[in-house]
């Protein structure tokens, strides 16, 4: 049974994968502490991330992603949920290549849309047709999310904590990330 980490884990993939749900539920599973990305950048500016984008713009908010990035993945071992557009960025990838591991939830279309749809906090999806907006993020993220060091398929039968576990036994498929009870 697991139960820690040898390496930060990064969990990457588009908004509504699952990024934040399933991490917390894998940091608990492995008793490692739960980062979130946005979060701390949101903590640091004291605004949402839709007032960064409003009042300094993407650019901006990009820069101050690769901080946090980088200051998180130094400090401990820990399950890192991004936000949707870090690892489009070559220098968050690299970062999360040489620190940890990168873990894409792959989730299709129909399932993003169905979990962020009714959301307000999603300034990219404000526009006339937030679905079609949606859909061109996939088409042009996917291939860059593909260069992740581990890639799980989101099913939405599955629950939270069942999501979770896949992704353990991803990371233990991988190998070299898990402590695993044995070692201790």
């Amino acid at each position: 049974m697991a139960q820690g980490l040898k390496k930060t884990v990064a969990l990457v993939g588009m908004m509504g994968a699952g990024k934040t749900a399933v991490g917390k539920a894998l940091a608990a599973r492995l008793g490692v502490p739960f980062l979130d990305s946005d979060g701390e950048i949101e903590k640091a500016a004291a605004m949402s991330i839709a007032e960064i984008f409003e009042r300094y713009g993407e650019p901006f908010f990009r820069r101050r992603e690769t901080e946090v990035i980088a200051r998180l993945l130094e400090d401990e071992r820990a399950i890192l949920s991004t936000g949707g557009g870090a690892f489009l960025s070559e220098a968050n990838r690299a970062l999360i290549s040489e620190r940890g591991v990168s873990v894409w939830l792959k989730a299709d279309l129909d399932l993003l849309w169905n979990r962020v749809k009714h959301k307000s906090t999603r300034p990219l999806l404000r526009s006339d047709d937030p679905r079609a907006t949606l859909a061109a993020f996939v088409e042009a993220r996917e291939p860059l999310y593909a260069q992740a060091a581990i890639v799980v398929e989101a099913e939405p039968r599955l629950s939270v904590e069942a999501m979770a576990e896949k992704v353990i036994g991803a990371l233990r498929a991988h190998g070299g990330i898990l402590v695993e009870e044995e070692e201790t």
